[in-house]
């Protein structure tokens, strides 16, 4: 189950800081002491994770992104495209 969050406070000129955990058991995004999270289910193989992580704010949030730094990381800018 996700909760509600303010995405808006999180973004500036169009771009969200995130830090993503892999291989996780649950997907979810969630707001831990001032940063967003995301739990996703695929391995960071073959952009495997970056892919889900797309699809999700895409599901979620209804809004197009784009990872514009920290491809191989997981600590990701997005930015938004829509």
């Amino acid at each position: 189950m996700m909760k509600s969050i303010n995405l808006k406070r999180h973004f500036s000129n169009n771009l969200l800081n995130i830090r993503v955990v892999p291989n996780s058991s649950k997907q979810e995004i969630i707001e831990d002491n001032e940063q967003i999270k995301v739990y996703l289910k695929s391995v960071p193989d073959k952009n495997k994770a970056n892919d889900e992580l797309v699809k999700l704010f895409k599901k979620m949030f209804r809004l197009k992104v784009e990872i514009k730094s920290g491809a191989k990381s997981r600590n990701k800018v997005l930015k938004v495209l829509e």
